[in-house]
């Protein structure tokens, strides 16, 4: 089964963390959460969901994941500022595994850079970030290009997770 790294930080969109978490656990994955500091505990935008920190951005590695999941929310936005998450998330997606974005992850995504010629999709007050940096635009519940499956946002959630389930049965 996948270890699933999960890109989180404070006020995460509580729902896009805990349904597509659920359903890779219920799979059979394992679930790893990176962020900041190692031992941090942070709050969902809800604040109804708690997240223990497994691994500090620092020392996760990411050869040994099998697929990154990064919730939207504000989560994206404060780890987007973070150079190590920066050169973390570059560093992953050169791996060429499967990297899952729901409704603002894009935004990370964006200040990496890598988003460039990509089809994509993601939260509406977004879609011109993700224009801006060279990607296209795509308003469907899913939008999968190569190692890369997004999201707009909450509604979407199952069409996601299903489709994220699918890319870790092909790994």
């Amino acid at each position: 089964m996948a270890l699933i790294g999960v890109l989180i930080d404070e006020m995460f969109e509580d729902i896009e963390y805990t349904e597509p978490a659920k359903a890779f656990k219920e799979a059979g994955h394992y679930i790893t959460h990176i962020g900041l500091r190692k031992g941090q505990l942070v709050k969902g935008k809800r604040k109804r969901t708690l997240v223990k920190i497994d691994q500090s951005i620092s020392e996760a590695k990411p050869e040994s994941l099998d697929a990154i999941l990064i919730p939207g929310g504000c989560s994206p936005d404060h780890l987007r500022g973070e150079k190590k998450s920066i050169k973390f998330i570059k560093d992953y997606f050169e791996t060429g595994k499967p990297v899952f974005a729901i409704c603002h992850a894009p935004q990370i995504l964006i200040t990496a850079q890598l988003l460039e010629g990509r089809r994509v999709t993601g939260w509406k007050s977004i879609v011109q970030d993700i224009k801006n940096a060279g990607a296209i635009y795509v308003d469907q519940e899913v939008v999968e290009d190569g190692n890369l499956i997004s999201s707009r946002g909450p509604r979407d959630i199952p069409a996601f997770t299903k489709a994220s389930l699918n890319k870790l049965e092909t790994i």
